[in-house]
């Protein structure tokens, strides 16, 4: 198998998607048929769909919740909280997760570009995001102790934009000069964006780009390497530190 080097003047960027979750038996949510665990997207994971039925979205969302804390971190999560522990401040590890699997393996540089299933915050105000594990029974609604409007699961719906706050932190780990860049992306489809795009930001800046995937990508061609399989088996022998 192909080897990724890594020295004291590189700096790594990892991106996650479905994939890597899936490993760990946490189902990936969205489906060719246009669903999510059985239900039509519209329904439970669109604001329309929340703002038309909150009872129903939080019932999805709190089985979910009861559904993900009986998973685990798979060896492809452990290999990259180990990546972070050698490079420190030149590792960044943004996630298209919400399961919150890669903090549980003990990664701290974490951009959730997709939200977190265990966080909650209010759909109408500013009120910041909160930690919320609860899987709340059907029928129930939540309010907003500061507005009177509803909380909601903090996940980044259908049609909803990323956190900009997000997406500068990834921006500027990619436009810093003081190392080389390497960008991986591990369990993606390369179909959503703008994440699907980090590739070519990271070739802009003169990166090196690796994919690890079980089956190839949307945007495969695009990576100077691809390395098929599981990323719980590639991952703990892929990358070497000089």
């Amino acid at each position: 198998m192909e080897r990724l080097h890594l020295d004291d003047d590189t700096r790594l960027l990892v991106l996650t998607g479905a994939g890597v979750s899936a490993e760990s038996g946490i189902p990936t949510f969205r489906g060719a048929d246009g669903l999510w665990m059985n239900h039509p997207i519209e329904e439970v994971a669109t604001p329309e769909g929340f703002e038309e039925n909150p009872a129903r979205v939080w019932h999805f969302y709190s089985r979910l919740r009861a559904a993900a804390v009986a998973h685990h971190p798979n060896p492809g999560h452990l290999a990259i909280a180990e990546w972070e522990r050698r490079l420190g401040d030149r590792f960044l590890l943004a996630t298209q997760n919400i399961d919150g699997l890669h903090q549980v393996a003990g990664s701290e540089r974490v951009v959730e570009l997709h939200g977190n299933l265990f966080s909650t915050r209010c759909h109408r105000c500013a009120r910041a995001p909160f930690e919320d594990r609860t899987a709340y029974p059907e029928g129930r609604i939540l309010e907003c102790e500061q507005c009177q409007g509803l909380l909601r699961p903090d996940i980044v719906w259908f049609g909803e934009m990323l956190a900009p706050d997000h997406l500068a932190r990834v921006d500027a780990f990619l436009a810093r000069t003081d190392t080389r860049l390497v960008f991986l992306a591990v369990g993606t489809s390369g179909a959503v964006w703008p994440a699907a795009g980090f590739v070519e930001e990271a070739r802009e800046v003169g990166g090196r780009t690796w994919l690890v995937n079980a089956d190839p990508a949307d945007n495969t061609r695009q990576f100077h390497h691809f390395v098929q399989g599981r990323s719980g088996e590639v991952l703990p022998a892929l990358v070497t530190f000089d």
